[in-house]
């Protein structure tokens, strides 16, 4: 799981021993870590992204990973495995800039649908 990266990435820089700092840190509860450790919460947006920022991780990679992790079915499971791997794979800012671009190009509404999945 992704969420566990991104806490233990910011457990290690902030040089923490428990998950109880890093709640503090979120302003959230130590049981909520502890339940988007076992994978029965998610971390919010602005959660992954103070996360991401404290770490040097890209908010956009955060973000992305975190909405593969999000995914119910086997089926979007396995396409969000596939977009993950493309990303791993072929560099992560690369994707990045052509999705920026696309999305200049492209109308709004599909500008807003967009933002909103990610």
């Amino acid at each position: 799981m992704y969420a566990n990266k991104l806490l233990d990435a910011y457990k290690q820089v902030k040089n923490y021993i428990q998950d109880k700092q890093i709640a503090h840190d979120l302003a959230i509860s130590p049981q909520k870590v502890s339940k988007i450790r076992k994978g029965e919460r998610y971390l919010t947006d602005e959660e992954a992204i103070f996360l991401a920022e404290s770490t040097n991780i890209d908010p956009h990679e955060a973000l992305i990973f975190l909405a593969a992790d999000k995914a119910k079915n086997f089926k979007a499971q396995q396409i969000w495995q596939d977009i993950t791997a493309k990303l791993s794979n072929q560099g992560f800012r690369g994707l990045t800039l052509g999705i920026t671009g696309f999305l200049a190009l492209s109308e709004p509404k599909l500008q807003c649908a967009l933002c909103t999945l990610c």
